[in-house]
């Protein structure tokens, strides 16, 4: 006897006494049958527990499909390059598939970039979206939308409670603050001083990842007794001279900080001063492998980079879309990307897409 699932349409034509092409009006809801032959072909797919081949099926359909990326504007050798390289891989893939890729960009230090794309994609038609998540207020209410219209989205960079997201992708941002604080902990004393940088923003004055970050840095440093101070320091993403002056100035009133901590990607706009300044007695630590930061990671400036592997976040979002929408499978909703510790030691041999 034939397997369970094993039978092809024109088996389930002759069980049911019907052609071929009234089965296959059954199976995919399309073109009118009369009743009768709706019962006799239902009750023999029930019977042989009947399963479409939905990979045939999604490249013969003729419907298109519509993906957003709602993520940062980027340059080249950004972080967010490597998250769209990982978007491209799998548009690549699915290219036979009937899949738009739309690629929307917001400022991610400005807040109401984020807002007035999200606005302008309450206006547009798509079947499912990835979200970076900088600004939490922003990315709850627009969500909360999304669940309303039944759109599935997938959040990556940091994942946001109360939310219904088909899937994230990144790391667990509280750890990665957690263990970035246990590897300063190594090259520092209980009182010692320790700078925490942060980039100025417009709106919201982290990002959603970043103060997850910072909350497992200072939970792991209240566990072990530190009694040091820890000094904010507000600088620019992309003005040299200001950040030059604003350091400057930090340094001639703390000169005996000789530590510190950025939690994003940007650790090279850090590197960049200390190198100006022939500073190299400080002992810092950044995330992300960008060739800036390796350099830096290289000659001694930068200590440890904490790395996340974006590449895949970015192939992995557009791959449970597609899986979601297309192939109507299950998606695993929590996928927690490593959290690599490279020191200069072993970055020539880290491989970002493992």
């Amino acid at each position: 006897m034939r397997k369970k699932g094993s039978y092809r349409i024109k088996d389930i034509a002759i069980m049911s006494g019907v052609s071929t092409g009234t089965v296959d009006r059954i199976i995919h809801n399309r073109g009118k049958v009369s009743e009768e032959a709706r019962i006799k072909v239902e009750e023999v797919l029930k019977k042989v527990d009947y399963r479409p081949n939905i990979v045939a099926s999604a490249l013969a359909s003729k419907k298109t499909y519509k993906f957003v990326m709602l993520i940062p504007a980027f340059s080249k050798g950004d972080y967010w390059e490597i998250v769209n390289q990982g978007i491209e891989r799998a548009e690549e893939e699915l290219s036979g598939y009937h899949i738009e890729i739309e690629r929307v960009f917001f400022d991610q230090y400005d807040k109401d970039s984020f807002d007035k794309q999200m606005e302008i994609l309450g206006g547009m038609e798509f079947h499912g979206i990835v979200i970076a998540t900088l600004f939490k207020e922003s990315v709850l209410r627009f969500t909360t939308r999304l669940d309303k219209m039944q759109i599935p989205y997938v959040l990556i960079d940091a994942f946001i409670e109360n939310t219904h997201c088909l899937a994230y992708y990144g790391t667990n941002s509280f750890n990665s603050g957690y263990i970035a604080a246990k590897l300063m902990y190594q090259q520092i004393g209980p009182d010692d001083k320790l700078a925490v940088f942060r980039f100025i923003r417009k709106g919201d004055s982290c990002s959603t990842q970043v103060l997850k970050r910072e909350e497992g840095f200072r939970t792991y440093l209240d566990e072990n007794h530190f009694r040091g101070t820890i000094y904010p320091v507000h600088i620019h993403a992309d003005d040299n001279e200001g950040n030059r002056n604003i350091l400057d100035s930090f340094f001639l009133l703390h000169g005996d900080v000789k530590a510190g901590i950025i939690f994003n990607s940007r650790v090279h706009v850090l590197g960049d001063y200390f190198k100006a300044r022939k500073k190299k007695d400080f002992k810092l630590i950044g995330y992300d492998i960008l060739d800036e930061n390796v350099a830096y990671l290289n000659n001694g400036l930068v200590t440890h980079l904490i790395a996340q592997r974006p590449e895949v976040q970015g192939v992995n979002c557009v791959r449970d879309l597609f899986r979601h929408l297309i192939l109507k499978e299950k998606v695993k909703k929590m996928n927690f990307m490593p959290i690599d510790i490279l020191i200069k030691e072993n970055i020539s041999y880290y491989n970002n897409y493992i």
